[in-house]
């Protein structure tokens, strides 16, 4: 069995890598995409994962948070008494910022004193991250030019004094880098259109020259036609992550602070998903150009339901329930945890699980359906 699927394989190799352009479509297309979408990308969010610790708990810090939520740029995922869970809470990814406002903030509020408020910021999502510290320091300062009392509003005595001291913090990426946020995004989505395009249009360059007829009459069996077709791409795929995780790393300065072998281990569960889905096409197509536009008729709507350019939590409810079946999703959570946080296994298993789960759906159904083409 092994010595067929090896010939498959370097029948592969040889038919894919002695084409020039296909060479160049390999290796230098995502060293050109990811140069240009690093420089390129920039996202704008709104309805921002917000987590609370109100140590006062006066009336005057419930008004201040009321504040945050009222502007509609701020919504509260969770209220705590332990400082400590705000940064659990970034850490997961389940809030993008958190909001501490500690014991006296009222009384230094009545007394006339400087009161200060801790807003903790994810700084994975550089652009995300800038804002949530805009609105906030917008909205603290709004809050400033009054001073709140059980029962009514008093205006301040020295309106040009700022009663509250806002302090800022971003985390995972404190200089709040554009590049740091885009180009492990950009790895994904170019591992995306690589793998899917490589896939689906070589399974279909045989059937549209003839030469699946002639492999369908060897004693290969179709599990092995299909495991010697796939492999190839599944280690020009792993090629190019290491290409453009390198590019990545020393062109653009992003630091990796995870386990690269996470990573890869990632990747691995990510190009089940995309080597599935590139079979399918490849099933359902009848020409190469059949196969390159039924590829981008999924590539597109992957890019736009996975996050890498518009946050899922602004997405119509609808929208944001498709985004669990694209295996982008789960992977920039991964590529990006892993690239700036240094997140492992017991924070991502959720992400790792649901790309295991799709990718073999995915090859299941695709191989299932392979197999019955060739019948």
């Amino acid at each position: 069995m092994w010595e067929r699927i090896y010939r498959i394989l370097v029948k592969e190799f040889i038919q894919v890598l002695r084409d020039p352009r296909m060479k160049a479509l390999i290796f230098v297309m995502p060293v050109i995409q990811l140069i240009m979408f690093g420089y390129a990308v920039t996202t704008d969010v709104d309805h921002i994962k917000t987590a609370v610790c109100d140590l006062d708990k006066s009336p005057q810090s419930r008004a201040l948070i009321e504040r945050f939520t009222a502007s509609g740029y701020f919504t509260v995922v969770d209220n705590t008494n332990e400082p400590e869970r705000l940064g659990e809470l970034l850490d997961r990814g389940k809030a993008t910022i958190g909001i501490q406002i500690n014991h006296g903030f009222a009384d230094d509020l009545k007394s006339g004193r400087q009161a200060a408020i801790q807003t903790i910021v994810d700084g994975t999502d550089s652009n995300t991250g800038t804002v949530a510290m805009d609105y906030a320091q917008r909205i603290t300062q709004e809050f400033s030019r009054t001073r709140i009392v059980p029962g009514e509003l008093t205006q301040l005595a020295q309106p040009q004094a700022n009663p509250i001291e806002l302090r800022s913090r971003a985390w995972f990426n404190p200089d709040l880098k554009s590049r740091y946020y885009n180009v492990p995004g950009v790895i994904a989505v170019v591992v995306l259109l690589i793998s899917l395009l490589l896939t689906a249009m070589a399974i279909v360059r045989e059937r549209e020259i003839g030469t699946m007829e002639q492999l369908m009459v060897t004693p290969i069996r179709p599990f092995e036609l299909i495991l010697g077709k796939t492999l190839p791409f599944v280690m020009i795929s792993f090629i190019d992550v290491l290409v453009v995780t390198f590019i990545g790393i020393n062109w653009f300065n992003v630091p990796i602070q995870g386990s690269l072998g996470l990573l890869l281990l990632g990747s691995g569960l990510y190009l089940m998903s995309t080597i599935g889905i590139g079979l399918f096409i490849s099933t359902i197509s009848q020409t190469q150009q059949q196969a390159l536009m039924s590829s981008f008729f999924f590539y597109l709507p992957a890019v736009l339901l996975s996050g890498f350019m518009f946050p899922i939590s602004n997405m119509p409810e609808p929208a944001q329930w498709l985004t669990y079946f694209n295996p982008l999703r789960y992977f920039l959570v991964i590529i990006r945890d892993i690239f700036l946080k240094g997140s492992d296994l017991e924070i991502l298993w959720p992400q790792f699980a649901a790309l295991a789960v799709l990718g073999t759906a995915l090859l299941l159904i695709s191989s299932l359906r392979f197999q019955k083409r060739m019948v």
